[in-house]
Parts: C-alpha cells; sequence; structure tokens
C-alpha cells in the first residue's frame, strides 16, 4: 500500500504493510496538508503516515474523518468534549499513522457523514473547517459585537467564513496579499478602529502582539493557533485593558452535535469557501511536490490537496 512518510531524503511515498485491527477501513480519496503537517517534517520526524485532514469512502458510502481518538470515558469525553480528554487517546497523522494513504482503519465513530453538496475532494477540509467553527463558537460572539480574525492561512480564512455563517460581520489582518484577496471573496472587511472579539489564528508571538493591540478593553481574545514554544501574553495590554484570553482546542461537541458536523454543513452549502481555500491539487505520487508548495507562501498557496 502506498503511503506519505517522511524520511532521510524528504517527504516520500513509500510502500507500507496493509492496516489491520478494529474499526471500519477507510479507502481515502483526499487528503489535505496541515501547518503542524510542515511542523513534523520540518522537525525531521520520521516512521508513520502523516495525515490528518483527510476523507474517503466505507463501504463504498463517502465521509470525513475526526482524526482525534479520545477515550470515550472520562469526564470530559462524557460531557462532548472530547478535545479535552484527560483518558488515553491519540490523533492520526502525529506520531501514529495517519490519512496520507491509500486505506487506513479508523473507529466507526469518528466517521462523518457527508451532507448532500459536499463532494469527497472537498471533504478533507471538514477537520480544519471543524477547528475554525469550534474557534467561533467559543468565542460567544453577539449580534452587534465587531469581530477581526488575525491570520490568514487556511484555519484563518476558515475562521472567517464560519463567522459569517454564524450572521455576523468580520475583519480580517493577514499577512500576505492572496490571503487578504481570498479573505476578502469570503466577505472579510479591512480591520478598522478596535475590536470586542479577536480570533487569533497565527500562533506566533507577533500574533498575540497584533491581537492585544486591536481588542477594545474589557474585550476577548480567542486562542486557535498552536505555539510550538511558550508565547507569553502581552502583559501590559492585558492588565490595562482587562483583556480575556479563551483557548480554543481542535472540536468537540454542542449540546448534542459535533463541531465536525456543523463544519461539513458549512462546507455544504458554501462552494464559494472550499474554492477559494483549497488553492493547489497533487496527486499522492505528487507528494514532495505538494509539502514544497505548501511551505511557500510565494507559491500563493492556501490549501494543498492530495488526491488518490
Amino acid at each position: 500500500m502506498r503511503a506519505v512518510r517522511n524520511t532521510e531524503d524528504g517527504v516520500r511515498v513509500v510502500d507500507v504493510d496493509e492496516p489491520s485491527g478494529p474499526g471500519v477501513t477507510v479507502e481515502v480519496t483526499s487528503s489535505s496538508i496541515c501547518g503542524t503537517d510542515l511542523g513534523l517534517v520540518g522537525a525531521g520526524l520520521t516512521g508513520f503516515t502523516i495525515g490528518h485532514e483527510f476523507a474517503g469512502l466505507v463501504d463504498g458510502v463517502p465521509h470525513a474523518v475526526d482524526p482525534s481518538i479520545s477515550c470515550g470515558s472520562c469526564d470530559q469525553c462524557r460531557n462532548g468534549h472530547t478535545q479535552r480528554c484527560v483518558g488515553p487517546h491519540t490523533n492520526l497523522g502525529i506520531f501514529v499513522d495517519g490519512g496520507l494513504c491509500e486505506r487506513i482503519i479508523v473507529p466507526q465513530s469518528n466517521m462523518v457523514p457527508l451532507p448532500e453538496g459536499l463532494s469527497l475532494e472537498d471533504a478533507c477540509l471538514v477537520e480544519p473547517a471543524g477547528v475554525a467553527w469550534h474557534g467561533a463558537r467559543r468565542a460567544g460572539i453577539v449580534p452587534g459585537e465587531r469581530v477581526v480574525v488575525v491570520g490568514g492561512g487556511s484555519i484563518g480564512l476558515l475562521v472567517v467564513a464560519a463567522v459569517r455563517r454564524l450572521g455576523h460581520d468580520v475583519a480580517l489582518v493577514a499577512r500576505h496579499p492572496h490571503q487578504i484577496e481570498a479573505g476578502e471573496r469570503l466577505g472579510a472587511q479591512r480591520p478598522s478602529g478596535s475590536f470586542d472579539v479577536v480570533l487569533e489564528a497565527t500562533g506566533t508571538q507577533s500574533g498575540l502582539e497584533t491581537s492585544a493591540e486591536l481588542a477594545r478593553p474589557g474585550g476577548r481574545v480567542v486562542l486557535l493557533g498552536v505555539f510550538a514554544a511558550a508565547a507569553p501574553v502581552p502583559g501590559a495590554l492585558t492588565l490595562v485593558k482587562e483583556l480575556s484570553w479563551i483557548g480554543a482546542m481542535a472540536y468537540g461537541s454542542q449540546r448534542g452535535v459535533r463541531d465536525l458536523d456543523e463544519a461539513a454543513a458549512l462546507l455544504a452549502a458554501a462552494p464559494d469557501v472550499r474554492d477559494t481555500i483549497m488553492t493547489h491539487r497533487f496527486s499522492l505520487e505528487e507528494s514532495p511536490e505538494a509539502f514544497r508548495v505548501a511551505a511557500s507562501r510565494s507559491e500563493g498557496s492556501i490549501k494543498v490537496g492530495l488526491y488518490l
């Protein structure tokens, strides 16, 4: 079976054993490359199949996949907060085999049925869209509040789409011209003034500083960015403005409805979102080039997909 792994020679398509064990077999159709994947490759980590954003067929039926395998029995899992699992848990594609391959075995409970209007080719976006949807809901935005997203990568742009779907206006701060253009296609405004809610999607110290500067006194900042190392919040502005900082990790369930199901519905209803986010498409055999493009902002990439 073909799979994508980081090797001593870089990202390569290699032959691996067929998967085995309990669960359902997913015939993978589409996968996409996340910043986390680029980080794992950049750190030189080897020995497992990359990929946690993927979709495929189970007995001929199309599904996206929730790659987070939680214990299901701790108090957080029982209350629908699987992203806060305190028992044994893992994430496919992060130190264990993931979905950039032909087939993978996944627990039945981790399958996400696709709504009408969402193709398998675009269903690999369900996982990152779930991250964005969860963050937008964690923000607790009320009508009339001013909202801005800091960061124009795929998560930041998907947060723009999620906030718009929730019925609110939103501004976007992004570094690259193609990200700003993509945000405007999704309905984002140019930033001006201060904001009640800031959604930070860069995972950088400069992103934290920009967020604190944009927040109004008494405002709140929602953290969606993944920080590889300690990144202290700007203490002076936090104190003077009495800012609230809110964490938003991955996705879970709210009132019995999974964030990933809500994300799939968002993507099904908004082809402009899918077309804007997925900027490059490659075959599985072209994985080395796909990873190169995904890591290069000069290529104008937002989300890079791989297809079998």
